[in-house]
């Protein structure tokens, strides 16, 4: 299945998503990509539109492999065992703090304050899921709140990362889970990158609606 852009894939999953409407509904995406397509969906569900600020932890030999992932919480999410690999504890620790500064400054950035999660219906949108170490990271921050339901939401996933994530949520609304999966972008028309400009104004428009 090959999507148009994001507007199209959130469009679809809307459509999946219908039975959330009248919940009041968290809707978080996962920056930068993820934003547009959770403001569509947060949008037709009449619910409150979020980012969720996470990332992975990337390894000593490559930037590309995640080790483990981390939030705003700044709990660490092994993805792997560290030992086994040879890495030190050391250097986890001072890249999670790295990638916890990083996540700090982004915060400040966008302007982006926390949402009240307790007994809420949270859904998490991400663009399109490859390894799911991002989006572990997501899940793994929204179930240290006392949430009603939570639910990821994404156009198109890996089958092993569907598989893992689907034990984890309680909804997983995914419109495609092809092979073979090398990249998230093989699945998208239009895959442009969303510039933190756009992300902003979206969030702004967030901050303006609550002044009313």
């Amino acid at each position: 299945m090959i999507f148009k852009d994001r507007e199209e894939a959130a469009t679809l999953l809307l459509k999946k998503l219908e039975k959330y409407k009248g919940t009041n509904p968290l809707v978080l995406g996962i920056p930068r990509g993820a934003i547009p397509m959770a403001k569509i969906i947060a949008s037709g569900l009449e619910g409150e539109l979020s980012a969720i600020l996470v990332h992975k932890i990337p390894a000593p030999f490559n930037e590309e492999f995640a080790i483990g992932s981390i939030g705003l919480s700044g709990e660490i999410k092994c993805l792997i065992d560290i030992d086994s690999e040879g890495i030190p504890e050391s250097y986890l620790t001072d890249a999670a703090k790295k990638q916890l500064n990083l996540l700090k400054q982004r915060q400040q950035f966008y302007g982006l304050k926390k949402p009240n999660y307790k007994d809420r219906v949270v859904i998490i949108v991400d663009d399109g899921i490859a390894t799911g170490a991002t989006t572990l990271a997501a899940i793994h921050e929204v179930r240290l709140h006392q949430v009603k339901k939570l639910i990821v939401a994404t156009p198109v996933a890996s089958k092993e990362s569907a598989k893992r994530i689907k034990s984890l949520v309680d909804d997983f609304v995914v419109l495609s889970v092809p092979e073979p999966f090398y990249a998230v972008g093989q699945f998208f028309s239009d895959f442009s990158q969303v510039s933190d400009e756009e992300v902003i104004e979206i969030l702004k428009n967030i901050l303006r609606a609550n002044d009313f």
